[in-house]
This record gives C-alpha cells, structure tokens and sequence, in this order.
C-alpha cells in the first residue's frame, strides 16, 4: 500500500523554501520538518510515476488495481508473473479479442498453459465460381485445457473467460483434463 514511510526524507524540503526570515526560527524549522515526513512520499511518487504505469516495475497491489483499469482478464489469484503479463498484454489482447489467437492468448495468460481450440470458421478461395463454401454450417467452438491438478473452480474461471472472449455469436463448450489425460470434465453452454 502506498503511504508514509518512516524517515523518508524530501528531496525538497520545505525549510529550504522559506524566507529567509524563518531560516533562524527554531519553531518554524522543526514545524515544517515536520511537514517534511507526511509530504515526502508524495513528491517520490511523482518522480517515479512512470514506473507506476510499467506491470514489470508498479508494486503488486497497484499492478492488481492496474489489470481492472485496462480490463485484463484477471480474478485475483493468479501467480504475480501472471498477473503481470495479463496486464502488460491487456492493451493487445483487446484489439485480437473474438479470433482464435485472442482466445488462446487470454487462457495461456490466465492459467499459464496454452489451449487447444477447434472452431467450425473456415477460409478457403476458389478459382471457379460457386465452389463448396468452406468450414461447417453451424458454428462451434470447443476449448480443451490440459492442467496439472484442474479444481471445479478452474472448470468456472475458463468459461468465464471463455464467455468473455470469444465471438459473441459463437455457442461453445469448454473441457478440462489432467495434464495425463485420464479425467475429465465437460461443460457446454
């Protein structure tokens, strides 16, 4: 949390400021060296407020308020490397929101292991008139995530991310198994 720190000293303190009156007044001195200690933190933070914005260098709790400020997919409980590359790539994530690769990269970041997706979308060019139109004529979109110890919660946490992610006209079903492959479970929606 930012606040006071004890003996922080002011890069500008406020003594140096006053007419020169003062500069013999033992009262005023130790009245604005008080000052000093509450105003110090502030002129800090300024001086280092670029650093504030960088996910790689802004203490942990501001880089939490920070992931809610550009909309990074976060929930709170992820690792601090994570948390910090979610925010770091909130900005791009938002302008690939809706493909396949947006999807992907927003579940690689939020549990930290890349999905496997298959969707019904095609794309195919013809250079004669009225071929086959590619892809299927429903639209689909099935994510699997293979995780190491998968809990009921992470079933919850990919289809809220999944939600929000994907194409909104897409219907989709998630699945999550253990990294082995042995369990499963299902959820379609």
């Amino acid at each position: 949390m930012r606040g006071s720190v004890d003996g922080l000293g002011s890069s500008m303190p406020i003594a140096l400021m006053l007419p020169a009156v003062f500069a013999d007044d033992d009262l005023a001195q130790r009245f604005v060296a008080g000052l000093d200690e509450v105003i110090a933190p502030i002129p800090n933070v300024l001086d280092c407020l670029p650093a504030y914005f960088d996910p790689a260098l802004a203490p942990l709790d501001f880089t939490a308020w920070l992931a809610g400020w550009v909309g990074a997919e976060t929930d709170g409980t992820e690792p601090e490397p994570l948390l910090r590359a979610a925010v770091a790539a909130a900005a791009h994530l938002h302008r690939i929101r809706g493909t396949v690769r947006g999807l992907a990269e927003t579940v690689r970041l939020a549990f930290g292991v890349a999905p496997e997706i298959t969707e019904s979308g095609a794309a195919a060019w013809s250079a004669a008139p009225l071929g086959p139109v590619p892809g299927e004529p429903r639209p689909r979109l099935h994510v699997r995530l293979a995780l190491p110890s998968p809990t009921a919660a992470d079933t919850v946490r990919l289809e809220s991310i999944v939600a929000t992610a994907r194409p909104a006209h897409m219907p989709y079903t998630v699945e999550i198994t253990t990294a082995d492959l042995s369990a499963e479970r299902t959820i379609d929606r």
